[in-house]
C-alpha cells in the first residue's frame, strides 16, 4: 500500500486514554502518520504522544476546530480520518474503510458505525450514570469516516466559531458540494464513554452551536 493516512488527534490533558487511542492506529498495520495536537495541555500530553513515535504540535487552547485545522494544514497523507483522543480504532478498521476507495474512483470519503462502551477504569457509581447506546450507528466523525485529502481543498476546514458540532458542520458542507460518500455497515471505531466527554460537559453550548448550524442551513 502506497497512499499515506493521516490520523488527526486533537488533544488537551488527555494523557488518560491518548495511549490507547495511538496505539489502536498502530495496531492497523497501515501507512500512516498519527498527527496528535496538543490544544494548551497542562499535563504530559505532548511528551507521552511524541513517546509514542507521533507528530506533536502544541498550540494555545484554542478549541477542537483550532487543533484539528493546525493538523490538516501539516498534514502529508493522501487520506484523512479524525480520531478523538479518548476513542479507539478497531483491529483492521482502517484497511476495511480504505479499501472501499479501491471499488470506485469516484469516491470521496465513506462512512462506517460506532459503538460505545464504557470505561473500564470507572467506578460502577461512575457507571450508571453514563448512557451509552446500546446499537451501532454513523453520523459521527471520530474514526469512523476515512476522506480523500482533495475533500479539505473543496470544503475547507473546521468553523473556529463553533465549540461543539464542528463535524456536523464539515459533513454538511460536504453534502452541499455533492460530494460522493458510501456508507458502510461494519464498526470502525469505539467510541468511550467516561466523566469528562466533551457531550456531557458542554450540553448548554451544544444546544447553541447546533441551533446556529440548522440556521445557517436553512437560510442557503
Amino acid at each position: 500500500m502506497s497512499d499515506l493516512i493521516s490520523v488527526i488527534i486533537p488533544c488537551k490533558n488527555g494523557t488518560n486514554y491518548l495511549k490507547d487511542a495511538i496505539e489502536s492506529v498502530q495496531k492497523q498495520n497501515m501507512n500512516t502518520e498519527i498527527i496528535v495536537v496538543d490544544d494548551g495541555s497542562t499535563d504530559a500530553t505532548a511528551d507521552l504522544a511524541k513517546s509514542l513515535g507521533a507528530r506533536v504540535f502544541s498550540i494555545p487552547s484554542s478549541g477542537l476546530s483550532a487543533a484539528r485545522n493546525v493538523a490538516l494544514k501539516n498534514m502529508k497523507g493522501d487520506f484523512v480520518v479524525f480520531l478523538d483522543h479518548d476513542d479507539v480504532i478497531v483491529d483492521g478498521g482502517l484497511k476495511r474503510l480504505y479499501d472501499e476507495f479501491g471499488k470506485d474512483a469516484d469516491l470521496q470519503y465513506v462512512q462506517a458505525k460506532l459503538r460505545d462502551f464504557i470505561s473500564p477504569e470507572l467506578s460502577d457509581e461512575d457507571k450508571k450514570v453514563l448512557s451509552p447506546r446500546s446499537d451501532t450507528y454513523g453520523g459521527l466523525l471520530t474514526g469512523a469516516m476515512l476522506f480523500k485529502k482533495n475533500v479539505i481543498d473543496v470544503v475547507g476546514g473546521f468553523d473556529e466559531k463553533l465549540q461543539t458540532g464542528q463535524g456536523v458542520d464539515f459533513l454538511l458542507r460536504c453534502e452541499k458540494h455533492g460530494l460522493k460518500t458510501v456508507k458502510l455497515d461494519f464498526v470502525s471505531a469505539m467510541r468511550r464513554f467516561h466523566n469528562n466527554n466533551m457531550g456531557r460537559t458542554m450540553q448548554k453550548q451544544e444546544f447553541n452551536d447546533y441551533a446556529s448550524i440548522l440556521r445557517m442551513r436553512m437560510k442557503k
